[in-house]
């Protein structure tokens, strides 16, 4: 590869490890994959990980995957970190992490998240607010937990991040996040909701990344792709137009808001920027951030955000912080849970905005110039719909079945249903991501498989008997304190049903979820033209050959297997590509064609199996498995 050639890296930080795929910016092609090891500790529901080993991993698997890509450090221009979602990081001085990170898996806190789900008005209302009832894997619930069992940690955090955000933070120094990894929390409005401090779309959703060094507003209202507290073409809310954000009132398209709204391109008052233009109080445009009390388009933070990019007033407000009407974050949610705002990081536009570039000690840490560009980034399901070419620039209503650690479906839609049994995301792009997640997938089988001492494709199907491998409890269904149950066994029953059982379980478990997550986006999963689309499966089960004929068999559709192993470290890629370019990084991947695969045709769907498995599972949930 000439030396000139352009390559971005894309980091897959997971609950196992962390990978970093070089990719060619130009082809998409994978270059090379640099891996390095977490450790998960922890007994009963308890499910814990350093963060700063995620930090090392990081940097170990950057250099790795640089070179044995063979290209020179210099030819790496960007970086963006996908991470698993909804842990909790809290971190103390010096910005390091003040204890172990509770992971999106720790179920501790199931009671926390049952008595938040009946404050604020109960389900309906935080639905309504953020799209999502708090379940234990929920980061509220989790720092509820850890103000009642932990309060000293929790009086003595000066930050609260997400996995994602806690890397993006030691690569640049900035505290940032995205939309969608940040409509994990259940304190972030992915909708219209009471007290404003939802996110709704205009004409085509949330704004994309733009240019590299400009940021769009999140915050008040929608115009003509922006985000805000409430929806219409061209937006109402705070106020809105194309790109401007100002104090009161309400636009449409290419028309700001009353007091103090900025113009596109037109620089405001004091404290005037070399690069993106600082407004003075209540004013703002592309760019450019207000002073005190102001809602920025750009990342903001008490001090200033970025010497290079974007800059604010001391106490300015970017678009995450509560106040105005259209705020990111919930300022009810926040006070119920006893969170300080300026703990939280700055909501970007998308995960595809250019955060800044490395700080010295990261790029030493990293082995790359100081001049490689960071883009905000995501979480880990919001990645992968990217390298999967969902999202508003590709594949909307598609779903997705994704087999790892948990059982995940997920689709691109254009709007965010309203369902307790899912989480309502904001996809990265401006899109929703609706998504149900199981927590017992590939291990859980991988154990009984163990347990039974059989390879885990050694396996036929169940013929009678039925596991649930709710192992770690469950989510969707909301089952926190399940236990993996086993019934229908007789004197001859082979060892090998009894794994095939276990797939069945598993399996019927997350396409049950699709079902209901098809169902509540306003599509009939029996309609032969839904029914009939492909359903794209990905993650490590999908190269098992025991997973792909359990899911054709129990879900009677065509699949789709995508040749790219890597789909989220390739989706982060995708966006520090769209960080550097201003290219949407949905049309980036598709263009690539990280998305494309074999196509598996559908098996005639085993009814019988599903119905026996769906009549245990109702039959226990009230009692053997709550």
């Amino acid at each position: 590869m000439p030396a000139s050639r352009s390559v971005v890296i894309g980091v897959d930080s997971s609950t196992q490890s962390t990978k970093a795929a070089a990719v060619d910016a130009e082809t998409g092609e994978l270059l090379a994959v640099g891996r390095a090891p977490h450790t998960v500790t922890g007994t009963g529901g308890a499910r814990e990980s350093d963060p700063e080993q995620w930090w090392t991993a990081l940097a170990t698997a950057v250099r790795a995957a640089v070179r044995e890509a063979g290209v020179p450090a210099a030819s790496v221009t960007a970086i963006a970190v996908a991470g698993q979602q909804h842990g909790l990081v809290t971190l103390g001085p010096g910005g390091r992490p003040l204890r172990p990170a509770l992971l999106w898996n720790d179920t501790r806190s199931a009671p926390q998240a049952s008595a938040l789900a009946t404050r604020l008005g109960g389900p309906a209302s935080w639905l309504h607010r953020t799209g999502s009832v708090p379940v234990a894997s929920m980061t509220a619930a989790k720092w509820q937990w850890l103000r009642e069992h932990e309060p000293a940690h929790a009086a003595a955090a000066t930050g609260v991040r997400l996995p994602h955000d806690h890397l993006t933070e030691r690569l640049t120094g900035l505290a940032v996040t995205d939309p969608g990894d940040a409509s994990g929390t259940c304190w972030y409005g992915t909708g219209p909701g009471p007290g404003g401090a939802g996110r709704a779309h205009g004409s085509g959703g949330a704004a994309p990344a733009g240019s590299p060094d400009t940021v769009a507003d999140p915050g008040g209202a929608s115009g003509e792709g922006g985000t805000g507290a409430a929806s219409g073409e061209g937006g109402t809310g705070d106020a809105s137009g194309e790109g401007r954000t100002g104090a009161a009132g309400a636009g449409g398209p290419g028309h700001p808001g009353a007091a103090g709204s900025g113009g596109r391109g037109r620089p405001l008052a004091s404290g005037y920027d070399d690069r993106d233009r600082t407004g003075a109080a209540g004013a703002d445009g592309p760019g450019r951030t207000g002073a005190a009390g102001a809602d920025g388009p750009g990342p903001t933070g008490a001090a200033g955000f970025d010497g290079r990019d974007r800059a604010g007033a001391a106490g300015a407000d970017g678009p995450v912080r509560p106040g105005a009407a259209g705020g990111a974050y919930d300022p009810e949610i926040l006070d119920l849970l006893g969170l300080d705002a300026a703990l939280l990081p700055t909501v970007a536009p998308s995960g595809a905005t250019r955060v800044g570039t490395l700080t010295p000690a990261a790029a030493e840490a990293l082995g790359l110039p100081r001049t490689v560009v960071v883009a905000a980034g995501t979480g880990d399901n919001m990645a992968a719909a990217v390298g999967l070419g969902l999202g508003g620039a590709g594949l909307l209503d598609h779903p997705v079945v994704s087999l790892g650690t948990s059982g995940t479906v997920f689709a691109a839609t254009g709007a965010r249903p309203a369902d307790r049994g899912l989480a309502g995301f904001a996809a990265t792009d401006g899109t929703y991501l609706p998504l149900g997640c199981t927590l017992n997938c590939t291990l859980a089988v991988d154990r009984f498989a163990t347990l039974l001492g059989l390879d885990r494709d050694d396996t036929r199907p169940g013929d009678g008997v039925v596991v649930l491998p709710y192992l770690d409890g469950e989510r969707t269904p909301d089952l926190p304190h399940a236990a993996g149950l086993v019934t229908g066994l007789r004197h001859g029953t082979d060892p090998r049903a009894i794994l095939g059982a276990a797939y069945e379980g598993a399996a019927f478990t997350v396409l049950r979820a699709l079902d209901r997550l098809l169902a509540a986006c306003g599509l009939d999963p029996a309609d032969p033209a839904v029914r009939d689309r492909p359903l794209r499966l990905i993650g490590g089960g999908a190269r098992g050959r025991a997973w792909t004929d359990t899911v054709r068999r129990l879900s009677g559709r065509p699949l789709v297997v995508p040749a790219a192993d890597e789909l989220v470290a390739l989706g982060a890629a995708a966006l520090a590509l769209g960080a550097v370019t201003g290219t949407d990084p949905v049309a980036v991947a598709t263009a690539w064609g990280t998305g494309d695969g074999e196509v598996l045709p559908p098996l005639t769907r085993d009814d019988a199996t599903w119905q026996r498995i769906d009549a245990v599972l109702t039959a226990a949930a009230p009692t053997l498995l709550s």
